[in-house]
């Protein structure tokens, strides 16, 4: 006789082969694990704590030479590392170690490039007296630099920030010869008229000089409400400025492109270290 029990059968019984439903994942935050991945697998940096750097490169990046000539210098011996002479090849530069080239201390510290999709209502300061909230909390945990933004974005603007301490490059950016192009998504309180735009291509006289607007075109299925300009002006709220001196009043203003970056897979509010190649794009453009 079997001993066996029989299953029990009724309503509320589930076969062993019945599918399971699925977990429902929030897509928000699908987005941010999967924008986080993307950071990763892009991100060019070494990691802090193990930040040795070859001796050649260290006197390079310094800006004392190439690392050719670097590999000379060391031979030579005209190199030091805490006090020692190196003439070996390959030599490595851990942190805190005092780098001396001709007698003279080298500080080289590594270039940072970090790109943020500023959120509204943070004003583009290293500090601030009143305390209201500033850009540098946001990227303060981008790397262990001092990193400074290229130019400005105000309190109401959204979008496009770059970090660095590379000064060369950002004098570059700024640089009234060689200021960067910039193209910014703005929405306005009424209708525009397509005269307007032709003025600004045209140049537009405020209190501090004229200034031309590259492209100022309709943002298609806006009904006239919203424009994409591009410039290359680094002045003081130039776009609100403009728009203000031909009657409209700025309700949104999102930088969207600067000097070639652009925001793609880059969600409000988040940062990211710029890649090997858009530095490279950078310093070439």
């Amino acid at each position: 006789m079997n001993s066996r029990k029989k299953p029990t059968q009724g309503k509320n019984t589930k076969s062993a082969n019945t599918p399971q439903p699925k977990k429902k994942i929030n897509k928000a935050k699908a987005k941010y694990i999967d924008h986080k991945d993307r950071l990763k697998k892009g991100d060019p940096l070494p990691k802090f704590d193990t930040d040795e750097v070859r001796l050649n490169k260290y006197l390079s990046n310094a800006g004392i030479c190439s690392r050719r000539e670097a590999d000379v210098f060391i031979q030579t011996g005209v190199v030091t590392v805490n006090g020692n002479v190196i003439t070996e090849m390959g030599y490595k530069v851990k942190p805190g170690d005092v780098v001396r080239y001709d007698g003279q201390t080298i500080n080289a510290e590594t270039k940072r490039y970090v790109l943020l999709n500023k959120p509204k209502g943070f004003i583009t300061t290293m500090d601030d007296p009143q305390g209201r909230k500033t850009v540098m909390t946001i990227v303060k945990k981008a790397c262990k630099e001092r990193i400074y933004p290229v130019g400005r974005l105000d309190k109401e603007t959204t979008g496009l920030l770059l970090f660095t301490n590379d000064g060369d490059l950002a004098k570059k950016l700024t640089h009234p010869r060689h200021k960067a192009s910039k193209i910014y998504h703005v929405e306005l309180d009424k209708r525009v008229d397509p005269l307007d735009l032709e003025k600004m291509k045209a140049g537009i006289l405020l209190e501090d000089g004229t200034t031309v607007y590259d492209k100022a075109e309709f943002v298609k299925g806006s009904d006239g409400f919203e424009v994409g300009v591009e410039l290359h002006s680094g002045k003081n709220r130039i776009v609100r400025r403009t728009f203000e001196s031909l009657g409209y009043k700025v309700l949104k203003l999102d930088r969207v492109m600067f000097a070639g970056l652009t925001k793609k897979d880059l969600p409000r509010g988040m940062y990211r270290h710029l890649t090997e190649q858009e530095v490279a794009f950078l310093k070439m453009s």
